[in-house]
Parts: structure tokens; C-alpha cells; sequence
């Protein structure tokens, strides 16, 4: 595409999500868009070594020591110095204010390793949600991903994969197959979904 959708993806991690994305976008699939940076709140994040792999600008903007609007006012020059006008949380683990949500309504995308509404909003992330979907004895989990508003795991959903619990199952290898089997996929497919939205004028 000639001018496709401005791409900054915000990360605290080992980039797994960041990588699905890259390696969607190294396959030709993201037709839409293209990512122009990649935003860590930590130094020696992962994700900014499978960024620099992938020749994709990195910034590191800290939260310690700051206040939100402080450390917000930091992500929102990183994103307009880059021109951003989509922006995917990938394992970023800070909450965003209610101020900068609003300010990129409908421009801010996140996955979440369960079925929203099942297992998401406050304190539930990384392996403590697949805890209590085992816990709960669901037989069926997944990942969802949805627009970002002030409310944790709150926003409109954009898509959903399903994903079987199997009787031997644990945290950890059912969080390793809800990344493989849905994460990775619906991640990069609701990008370009929300790029061309975006393209169209849609949102």
C-alpha cells in the first residue's frame, strides 16, 4: 500500500506478541499498515532486541519515578515524533489514564489471554488469568482482542479465538497454547482489520 497506517507498538517484555506481529508483517499480510516504532517502559526489554532484528526505531520511556501524566506526556512525544496513528499494547504492562485513552479513541488495540468477559479487568493478567480459568474449570478459554478505553480490558471487541482446555493442563502450558493458537493469530489479523478501518474513514 502506498500510504499504509502508521504502526507504534508499546511493550514491557519479551515481545512474543510484538514478534507474531513482525512475523505477520515479514509474510506480506499486513497490507494496511507498517510499524514505525517500538515504545518500552523497561531498559533491556527483549521486544527492543526483536525490534532493532526487525530494523524497527525503539524508544524506552520510564515510568519510575514519574507521575502518570509525566510518563504519559513521554509516550504521547515518542508516538507523535513517529507519526503513530494506530498504537498495539504487546504485554505493555502499565495502565493507561483516562487522558490519553480519549485521546486515542479508537486507535488503541490489546489482546487479553481469555474470553472477555470471562477472567479480565483489574489484576487479572499473565498467568493469574489462565489460573483462575482452570480454577473455575471452564472447558473453554481463548484470547480476545479489543479496543483500549480507561477501563481495564474494557473496550469494544474486535475479535475472539477459542481455545480447548485439556484435562492435564496447566497455567503454564495453557498460557503457551492460548499464544500459539490464538494470540499470535488474532493479534496481527485485528491490525490490519483496524488499519483498513481506519483507512476507510470507519473509525
Amino acid at each position: 500500500m502506498k500510504n499504509p497506517i502508521k504502526v507504534a507498538v508499546l511493550v514491557s517484555g519479551g515481545g512474543t506478541n510484538l514478534q507474531a506481529i513482525i512475523d505477520f508483517c515479514a509474510e506480506g499480510k499486513l497490507e494496511s499498515g507498517k510499524i514505525v516504532k517500538v515504545i518500552s517502559n523497561k531498559e533491556g526489554a527483549y521486544a527492543l532486541k526483536r525490534a532493532s532484528d526487525a530494523e524497527i526505531p525503539t524508544a524506552v520511556v520510564i515510568k519510575k519515578g514519574k507521575t502518570q501524566a509525566e510518563f504519559e506526556k513521554g509516550l504521547i512525544e515518542e508516538l507523535e515524533s513517529a507519526g503513530a496513528q494506530v498504537i498495539v499494547l504487546a504485554g505493555f504492562m502499565c495502565i493507561l489514564s483516562k487522558d490519553f485513552t480519549d485521546r486515542y479513541k479508537d486507535r488503541i488495540i490489546n489482546v487479553h489471554p481469555s474470553l472477555i468477559p470471562s477472567f479480565c479487568g483489574e489484576g487479572f493478567y499473565g498467568l493469574k488469568v489462565h489460573e483462575k480459568a482452570l480454577e473455575y474449570g471452564v472447558k473453554v478459554t481463548g484470547a480476545t482482542v479489543h479496543f483500549v478505553n480507561e477501563v481495564p480490558d474494557g473496550g469494544k471487541i474486535i475479535m475472539q479465538k477459542a481455545v480447548k482446555i485439556k484435562d492435564k493442563d496447566t497455567p503454564e502450558s495453557l498460557q503457551k497454547r492460548v499464544m500459539q493458537e490464538a494470540e499470535w493469530k488474532i493479534l496481527p489479523a485485528s491490525l490490519e482489520l483496524v488499519c483498513k478501518m481506519v483507512i476507510k474513514g470507519e473509525i
